[in-house]
C-alpha cells in the first residue's frame, strides 16, 4: 500500500516538476508582462497539484483541500490585481514589453 502510493506521488512529481520548470522558464526568459503572468499561473497551479499529490499521499485530504480553495482565491486576486496594473502600464506605454517600464515615472 505505501509502495504504491509512493509511486503515484513520484509520477506526479515529475508532473510537478516540468510544470514548475515551464512556469520558472516563462517568468525568467520573456519580456512580456502578460507572458510573465502566465508562467506566475502556471507555477501556481504545480504548487496546487504538490498539495492534491501530498494530501493523498499522507492521509490529509480534508487539509489539503482547504489549502487548495484558499490558494485558489489568493491567486484569483492576485492575477485580478496584476492584470489591473498591466492594463494601467499598456494604456501608459502602449505597449506590454518591460523594457518599456524604465520610463515611468512618478
Amino acid at each position: 500500500m505505501i509502495n504504491s502510493l509512493l509511486n503515484i506521488f513520484w509520477l506526479y512529481g515529475i508532473y510537478i516538476i516540468v510544470l514548475s520548470v515551464i512556469g520558472l522558464y516563462c517568468i525568467l526568459v520573456t519580456l512580456n508582462i502578460v507572458r510573465t503572468l502566465i508562467g506566475i499561473e502556471v507555477l501556481m497551479k504545480a504548487v496546487t497539484l504538490l498539495i492534491v499529490i501530498s494530501g493523498f499521499t499522507c492521509g490529509h485530504t480534508a487539509l489539503s483541500q482547504t489549502l487548495i480553495i484558499t490558494l485558489i482565491v489568493i491567486e484569483t486576486v492576485f492575477i485580478a490585481v496584476a492584470m489591473g496594473i498591466v492594463l494601467g502600464v499598456y494604456r501608459h506605454t502602449k505597449s506590454l514589453e518591460t523594457k518599456n517600464l524604465t520610463n515611468l515615472k512618478g
